[in-house]
């Protein structure tokens, strides 16, 4: 199991650890950011492969922020792709 830990930009969580085994996402804790939404997302990505929470959370934004704490969770599991 690889664990990630990244710190995220513009958004109200201040980190993401991610937890990733075979290619599957095993767990997601988001530190800060609404609670109600983040364990939202970390609960529906649970067992989901790392190229489809991409293509599904990339892009997503937060009322006029550029990025949300969804696209920030792309964003790390694309920079664990990336190695």
């Amino acid at each position: 199991m690889e664990h990630i830990t990244y710190k995220t930009q513009s958004v109200c969580s201040r980190s993401i650890d991610i937890d990733v085994e075979d290619g599957i996402i095993v767990n997601v804790k988001f530190t800060g950011g609404c609670a109600g939404n983040t364990q939202g997302v970390a609960s529906l990505i649970r067992g989901m492969k790392v190229e489809e929470a991409i293509s599904r959370l990339e892009g997503i934004r937060c009322g006029f922020k550029p990025t949300s704490c969804p696209d920030q969770l792309a964003k790390a599991l694309k920079k664990y792709i990336a190695g």
